[in-house]
């Protein structure tokens, strides 16, 4: 049975820290993101535990009398415990390399097993269309599963907020459409 959800990438945040919230900027294009998703027949919002995530996802489930379902499992990927020079090279390599890890990181495959069980969730259960709030590491190694395509580039070009709408046709074909800024999202 074919199914659908919305893919989010978080607003502008003030940091990377769990706890890190909505820039001023970021508040409103959380806004500005409501306006555009509250047009769909969302019936669910789910987000990462992060400040930013939720934060993102307030104004939508304020407009659509929605309450926001935590999960875990959409955190942003752990690159390491401690900050490290190279997360840039880490994070391009992840793509061609999806075992590679920083010493006490995740590695991409550890990050898509967590995403996919709850998207795989999501496309299974009862909401008819539910919006997702995740990070971008996250969001961009969920595409490049989708389609190998989308790698190192497409997670350089994401912005925040950014939109993606993923379609499980139910014969497993899954496939992606960025939403963001486009004026017909059927």
């Amino acid at each position: 049975m074919p199914a659908r959800l919305i893919l989010v990438r978080h607003c502008e945040a003030a940091g990377q820290e769990p706890d890190a919230p909505l820039t001023v900027d970021g508040q409103r294009q959380a806004r500005e993101l409501a306006a555009f998703l509250s047009t769909l027949p969302v019936d669910a919002v789910v987000a990462s535990a992060y400040l930013r995530a939720c934060q993102t996802a307030q104004p939508l489930a304020d407009h659509l009398h929605l309450r926001i379902e935590v999960d875990p499992r959409l955190n942003e990927r752990i690159l390491s415990p401690a900050p490290i020079d190279t997360w840039r090279e880490v994070v391009r390599d992840s793509f061609a390399d999806p075992d590679l890890r920083a010493p006490g990181g995740e590695s991409a495959d550890d990050v898509l097993l967590r995403a996919w069980s709850v998207l795989n969730e999501l496309l299974a259960g009862s909401p008819e269309l539910p919006v997702v709030v995740t990070h971008g590491n996250l969001l961009a190694l969920v595409l490049h599963s989708i389609d190998p395509g989308f790698g190192y580039a497409g997670w350089e070009n994401l912005s925040n907020p950014d939109v993606y709408r993923v379609d499980d046709s139910g014969d497993g074909d899954v496939s992606f459409l960025r939403l963001w800024g486009l004026s017909i999202l059927h």
